[in-house]
């Protein structure tokens, strides 16, 4: 068995049975609709085929076909419930583990990155990866002090392969519209590309992690483990046992569904404001439930450096959207880039857009739900067609503040969470909660 299907013969025939199987399966669904099959019912079969092949393949490769297919997992609350019920487990499956590595490639690794004496760093290592993931595996150890610990191994060779899977996706990117249509897949794959390279630079997620455990250290409601040592292959850092995410979602009360959702939006909404950064990876295998209640937080690889924490005209934007003023809403997001000079919008279509990031902070009390998800998607999908939404630019200080909070919304669909979202909000984002005089006449003197 090899480190990773690393050669680009082998990963590009891989990904290239995907569009090559998706065309079988159409002229198949072809000829049963001729054969008298309602239209709905063949193409509810070949979503439901396609997505098992898709996300099969994604877990073989690991890498960047990996990643994407984890970027892709998060949004499983918005399909419909005949579609999604088929694969849900693939894809919490994806959210959590990988094909691993052999025990003499993780050995050779350990060698590599920390000498030949590598086991007097350990009282014990166990051979068998506890967690495998998109970009390394992670080991059960116990450090040389006693303390439990996880060690994470970078995958030998994944620098290299993560560009050979991108090129490959973006080839048959069309396919993962038979699972979301409305999605904007290229997008998605360009941002996923930028952030895999962080990703790769264990020494910066170290550093990312350190920071995060320091400030939520003895936190009432989170749990970050601390960094124990780590170098450009490996990062060992204090183990944390828990409850999945992935698991909460699938067999949780509702209590501990709303506990689980209220406890993500306040991590997602604090961190900028606490510790500069935006965890920007939030699946469901990232988190775990602990039994004192408290939110423990996984994998700093990818995170958004905010110093200042979230900008303030973020929240002044939706305190204005709130209040009905879609004409300072255009001006404020042409202001930030977001509207280029020469373009125009329709407000009513930008008002349906924006509905889905906005209309929770509307209520004290909102409910989350796949049903509602699925009816944003579906509008957002003829609003497509309309053009707004390739009007709109994404400046690139926003990207992944925008992936962050579609992701946890999608999460928290999942979750079917009830919470006080807005209370969040008017705590951790500047400019929602009160009237800046100043900052909304600098919005509303902008052209239109």
């Amino acid at each position: 068995m090899s480190d990773l299907p690393r050669r680009a013969v082998t990963r590009s025939a891989k990904l290239a049975a995907l569009p090559l199987g998706f065309a079988g399966r159409t002229a198949i669904g072809l000829g049963k609709r001729i054969g008298g099959r309602s239209a709905e019912v063949v193409a509810e079969e070949i979503q439901q085929r396609t997505a098992e092949q898709i996300f099969k393949v994604l877990g073989e490769l690991k890498g960047g076909a990996m990643k994407l297919g984890q970027a892709l997992s998060i949004f499983e609350a918005a399909l419909p419930a005949e579609i999604a019920g088929p694969y849900r487990a693939t894809l919490t499956k994806l959210q959590e583990a990988a094909p691993p590595l052999p025990t003499a490639t993780v050995h050779r690794v350990l060698r590599e990155q920390l000498g030949d004496d590598w086991r007097d760093l350990f009282l014990e290592f166990d051979d068998s990866p506890a967690a495998a993931a998109s970009i390394g595996q992670v080991h059960r150890a116990v450090w040389r002090d006693g303390r439990r610990v996880a060690v994470k191994i970078q995958y030998p060779g994944v620098g290299k392969a993560l560009m050979s899977d991108f090129k490959q996706l973006a080839r048959v990117g069309k396919l993962f519209g038979a699972l979301l249509p409305g999605l904007d897949i290229k997008a998605v794959l360009t941002e996923v590309r930028e952030r895999v390279a962080e990703e790769l630079d264990y020494l910066r997620e170290a550093e990312a992690q350190h920071a995060f455990a320091l400030e939520y250290h003895d936190d009432p409601d989170f749990h970050i483990p601390d960094v124990v040592a780590a170098n450009e292959a490996i990062i060992v850092t204090e183990w944390m046992d828990g409850v999945p995410l992935s698991k909460i979602i699938a067999d949780g009360t509702k209590e501990e569904r709303d506990r689980a959702g209220l406890l993500l939006a306040r991590f997602l909404f604090s961190s900028p404001a606490r510790v500069g950064m935006l965890h920007a990876d939030p699946h469901p295998g990232n988190f775990r439930m602990l039994p004192d209640g408290r939110m423990g937080v996984l994998d700093f690889g990818a995170v958004n450096r905010l110093p200042g924490g979230y900008p303030k005209v973020f929240g002044t934007l939706i305190r204005i959207f709130n209040e009905g003023d879609m004409e300072t809403v255009i001006r404020g997001l042409r202001r930030e880039g977001f509207i280029l000079p020469h373009i125009t919008v329709d407000p009513d279509e930008l008002r349906a857009f924006l509905a889905p990031y906005v209309e929770p902070t509307r209520v004290e009390e909102f409910t989350f739900s796949r049903e509602w998800l699925q009816r944003q998607f579906a509008s957002v999908a003829d609003i497509r067609s309309n053009g707004v939404v390739r009007r709109l630019n994404l400046p690139p200080a926003y990207v992944l503040i925008h992936r962050v909070h579609a992701a946890g919304v999608g999460v928290l669909c999942q979750l079917g969470t009830t919470a006080r979202f807005r209370d969040e909000v008017i705590r951790w984002v500047p400019g929602f909660a009160d009237d800046d005089p100043e900052q909304d006449a600098a919005l509303a003197s902008v052209g239109g």
